[in-house]
């Protein structure tokens, strides 16, 4: 099976790295800079381009490149045949129509960062496919290189990235406002990381409704309008901290 990887950020990094350990064959990697394409095609054993007009034959493209960018790099492969897959969350299966006959999505649930290694075995990844057939094809594949592979219409996975987005992006950036409000008092953020496994572990036996503590669950205002005097510097926070607190309140009604 001939993979042609289009993309040579984190996805396509990760994603064409675990393919080519698992022993997948990458062909190709495509990629708009000529840096990234040659790092990349150089750890899996790949021819590269800059020219989507270059792009070789091959029984699988797999497309991880932004959102923004993914409707004109699909526009512009002109390899009509083999199966063409993309791996955003929030993009739907019927981007291909009109341009691929065959189509499919490979969606890996997980945030991904070139200089940190991930175990791809443990990383669920959901399929979706315009037949039967095809499905199977990326069934294949997804198992090849993960434990968990699910399948998801395209609405599915939208709702998907969605609660990763919070689950994932919006922690971490609260992450870096506490990082910041720490070295203002000159304390490192490491004292903070067993509290964050802590928060982390709960999950697994508790629902995160039920594990929720804090001021605003126990509705300690007096707690809660002293820790608002201190974001006073900060007003872009204070009315993240007013947000979240109001609506663990809402959901803890009664």
């Amino acid at each position: 099976m001939k993979v042609v990887c289009i993309g040579a950020g984190n996805v396509a990094t990760h994603l064409s790295q675990a393919l080519y350990k698992a022993g997948f064959v990458i062909t190709q990697i495509v990629s708009r800079t000529e840096e990234n394409a040659k790092a990349l095609a150089l750890s899996v054993d790949a021819d590269w381009t800059t020219n989507p007009d270059n792009i070789e034959d091959a029984d699988i493209y797999i497309y991880s490149v932004s959102d923004s960018a993914l409707g004109e790099m699909i526009h512009r492969n002109p390899r009509k045949n083999g199966l063409h897959v993309h791996t955003a969350g929030s993009m739907s299966l019927s981007l291909f129509e009109g341009y691929k006959e065959r189509g499919g999505v490979l969606y890996p649930l997980q945030t991904f960062s070139k200089g940190k290694a991930v175990n791809f075995k443990d990383i669920p990844l959901f399929i979706e496919a315009s037949n039967a057939d095809d499905l199977n094809v990326l069934r294949e594949l997804a198992s090849g290189i993960s434990n968990k592979v699910y399948e998801a219409s395209s609405a599915q996975r939208q709702q998907l990235h969605l609660a990763a987005v919070f689950a994932c992006n919006f922690t971490n950036h609260l992450f870096a406002i506490a990082e910041s409000i720490l070295h203002e008092a000159d304390i490192p953020f490491e004292v903070l990381r067993p509290l964050i496994q802590e928060t982390i572990d709960k999950t697994a036996t508790l629902s995160p409704r039920e594990g929720q503590t804090g001021p605003a669950v126990r509705k300690d205002f007096n707690v809660m309008n002293k820790h608002l005097d201190k974001l006073t510097d900060h007003p872009e926070w204070q009315e993240i901290y007013r947000l979240l607190s109001q609506d663990i309140i809402n959901n803890h009604r009664g």
